[in-house]
């Protein structure tokens, strides 16, 4: 179920994922690698900021396109 709770400039993992084109277990892979921090909420229900992910999905875009 997802929370639709976050502090403000924050995003939930399922909107997250949902913006990386993700499932919940990829954006695990995501932060587990390193290449995203978790930035608050609980560890069953983890809030990224906002900020973070919209740098990696330039990073990812930008990857891609090269």
């Amino acid at each position: 179920m997802e929370s639709q709770m976050s502090r403000p400039g924050h995003l939930t993992a399922h909107q997250t994922a949902r913006m990386l084109g993700v499932t919940l277990t990829g954006l695990r892979s995501i932060v587990h690698r390193g290449q995203l921090t978790r930035s608050g909420g609980s560890p069953r229900q983890p809030w990224y900021k906002s900020t973070d992910v919209a740098a990696l999905l330039v990073d990812r875009r930008t990857r891609d396109a090269a």
